[in-house]
């Protein structure tokens, strides 16, 4: 039962074969089963899960309950929930209980789904592994000395290792979709405003996006339809009108122009992940679609640009984090600039100090114009290359990543080599475009991921796309034996 989508599981509790209850102990039986080798939870909130399950199968009862009532999921511990422990995965943030909900979490508490706990997670959402986490590394489920990539790794392992029918994650160069990939699962990143981020807290404000992570295209439809929305509180949101997601999933794929960017067949990508996705563009071409060859010229600057961009927007967010009002503080601080610096000094971990250094320089007085507006022009380029080609295309399909998981360990030592983890992902986070993963095959018993980049807003056309892909395939339907 707990390898069913959270669209299946909908209609087997519709159908009564279930209850809300019932199916939320089975999760939370095999949390406690699993979580110790795999570290995918942070907090598991077992006795909220159970009286919101039981509030579902009331309401279901009484005939209000919609798609996601009483379908278990995990949040991502960088969103804020109410009287629970929200981290961000950083010691800088261990006792931090949040006085509010998050627009997210508001959004699937209104629609009745059940929160199991939130998950581990790359320290503010900084990091391509999951690995530099306070509270530990998250272990792959189909080979746990592997990694289940980040920063969104704790979400994507969970789903993949059935700790969750769905859940949600956060993505600012690929924090949704390398993980999707790494652990054989589907997750979008939306348009950027598409989803409200308030109360998600922030790493790179101009980039972040929330998203959902799940196991096929149906269910990102459905949770995207509770997730978007217009919302006055976020000042970046669009103010769009409610849409349905799940209304065009079957329509065909006839006539369909898929680019193909030759920037990403270039060195470095592996031969099998190569060869998994020709033959997924062979099932698109027997469904009716034709391969255009595009070009994305300025594809290759978008990692030296995204990395001036994002540390220094993370530089401005985390400077809140002093000591004073909130968050760690260190112990018997001599004098007032003493509390500041060993504060941010033992509450932050390497890599976020690390990208804090790298945009306070790149902001400096010195430095902003050949470094940081340098890089904001680069970004247009990219936008500009993207609406190119968008005009000779419907969608883009290429790799998510340019391999499989890799080994816990092997790239820490390398900053910059873990930083083009996201060579593939990052240009749609520049360009603010909505982008997915699926499974797309397998190489050495580890799953490989295919992207899917669409147009502004056109998150129903890439879920079309991908639906009507895992109706002819069943590599989304794979579970690792944990």
């Amino acid at each position: 039962m707990l390898s069913k989508t959270a669209a299946e599981l909908s209609r087997a509790l519709a159908d009564g074969e279930l209850s809300s209850e019932e199916l939320t102990r089975e999760y939370l039986d095999r949390i406690k089963s699993r979580n110790e080798t795999l570290n995918a939870y942070i907090t598991v909130t077992e006795d909220d899960a159970l009286d919101a399950a039981r509030e579902a199968d009331h309401l279901r009862a009484k005939g209000q309950a919609g798609a996601l009532t009483g379908i278990p999921l995990a949040h991502k511990d960088i969103f804020c929930t109410k009287g629970v422990l929200t981290t961000c995965g950083s010691r800088m943030l261990e006792n931090f209980i949040a006085p509010y909900d998050a627009a997210v979490v508001e959004r699937f508490n209104a629609a009745g789904a059940v929160m199991l706990g939130k998950t581990n997670m790359d320290e503010f959402a900084m990091g391509s592994s999951n690995e530099t986490s306070y509270y530990g590394a998250v272990a792959n489920p189909w080979d746990t000395d592997r990694v289940p990539g980040g920063s969104s790794g704790g979400s994507a392992a969970a789903v993949a290792a059935d700790l969750c029918a769905m859940a949600t994650g956060t993505d600012t160069g690929g924090s949704i979709r390398q993980p999707a990939a790494f652990c054989g699962v589907t997750g979008i990143k939306p348009t950027y405003g598409r989803v409200s981020r308030w109360g998600m807290i922030a790493f790179a404000s101009s980039l972040d996006q929330a998203g959902p992570i799940c196991k096929s295209a149906e269910d990102a439809a459905l949770m995207l339809n509770v997730m978007a929305g217009d919302d006055a509180r976020d000042s970046t949101n669009q103010q769009l009108d409610a849409e349905d997601f799940t209304a065009s999933l079957n329509d065909s794929l006839e006539g369909l122009r898929i680019g193909v960017p030759k920037e990403h067949f270039a060195q470095g990508l592996s031969a099998s992940v190569q060869t998994n996705l020709q033959e997924a563009y062979r099932v698109f071409e027997k469904l009716g679609a034709t391969l255009v060859d595009i070009e994305l010229p300025h594809n290759g600057l978008s990692v030296p640009s995204y990395y001036v961009i994002a540390p220094a927007e993370a530089s401005a967010n985390l400077s809140r984090y002093d000591g004073v009002r909130y968050g760690y503080r260190c112990d018997a601080p001599k004098n007032l600039e003493d509390m500041y610096m060993r504060s941010r000094s033992e509450g932050f971990g390497e890599e976020v100090k690390r990208r804090i250094m790298v945009g306070t320089y790149a902001l400096s007085a010195g430095y902003y114009d050949a470094y940081y507006k340098k890089a904001q022009r680069i970004r247009r380029l990219i936008k500009q290359d993207f609406d190119s080609a968008f005009e000779k295309v419907d969608v883009i399909i290429g790799p998510t990543s340019p391999h499989t998981a890799f080994r816990r360990g092997e790239k820490n030592n390398d900053p910059v080599t873990m930083y083009l983890e996201d060579i593939y992902t990052i240009a749609v986070n520049l360009a603010g475009l909505p982008g997915m993963s699926i499974p797309a095959g397998f190489s050495d018993g580890l799953p490989t991921g295919m992207q899917i980049i669409g147009r502004d807003l056109a998150e129903a056309r890439i879920l079309n796309v991908a639906h009507q892909y895992q109706l002819h395939t069943d590599w989304h339907k794979q579970r690792p034996e944990v």
